[in-house]
């Protein structure tokens, strides 16, 4: 029987390295919960400015949060007024979040507020980026492109930029709006998944359609990265 791994966690501590970076046994739950929640919100909010990853970071007395987007202009905004904006919105997420109840008499006191710090870092070559290249397929399809045409110009697209050496795309739901859900899928090149060094990039997303959601996968492999390599990759 077959068995599934993600292919970013199957190359964590190799080729990929963890998307939050921070170290507390006392608060594991705690933190865990607000990443997820806060990545999840932040990736729903500012799907125009197609992020390739949110990577969060956490110190003492404060909280890093890096996003990697092909689109700068509009997280900073006029004058860095959307950088600000995205701060203040951020606070008042956590703080309308705020801690779970604690279950245990032992559990740790209650941290105090963090300061935030917000990078924002450019990604060259968007469509060579797995959640990039998804989102614009999941932009098509919400505009009624039909799948098929998406589909070809995605591939077209993707495997045309140099250090691409294979790519492959699968759409699932009810395509075009027919009654019955199908799977369809297109490839270029190669996916080597069971490959330790080949850099395989994957992402998955979800259009919102009239007829009901779709889902679009994205596996792209750049090349093998052998041990010289590795440093530079991540």
């Amino acid at each position: 029987m077959t068995h599934r791994v993600h292919p970013y966690i199957f190359r964590i501590g190799g080729l990929t390295t963890w998307k939050s970076r921070w170290f507390n046994p006392t608060r594991f739950q705690e933190y865990l919960r607000e990443d997820t929640l806060l990545r999840a919100w932040l990736e729903r909010t500012f799907r125009a400015a197609h992020l390739k990853a949110v990577e969060i970071e956490r110190f003492p007395n404060s909280l890093h949060i890096i996003f990697k987007t092909a689109r700068p202009g509009i997280l900073i905004g006029r004058g860095g007024e959307g950088a600000q904006k995205i701060k203040r919105d951020i606070e008042r997420f956590l703080a309308r979040l705020g801690p779970r109840p604690a279950r245990s008499k032992y559990a740790p006191i209650p941290a105090k507020k963090p300061e935030i710090k917000i990078t924002i870092e450019e990604v060259r070559s968007p469509e060579t980026h797995a959640a990039i290249a998804a989102q614009m397929m999941v932009e098509d399809i919400e505009k009624r492109l039909p799948f098929r045409r998406a589909l070809k110009q995605a591939l077209d697209k993707i495997s045309s930029a140099r250090e691409v050496q294979g790519v492959k795309i699968a759409i699932k739901g009810r395509l075009d709006g027919a009654e019955m859900a199908r799977y369809e899928w297109g490839k270029r090149g190669r996916i080597p998944l069971q490959t330790l060094r080949a850099d395989v990039d994957y992402a998955e997303k979800t259009a919102y359609t009239a007829y009901g959601t779709i889902g679009v996968k994205v596996w792209i492999y750049k090349g093998d990265v052998y041990e010289k390599e590795v440093g530079s990759r991540k």
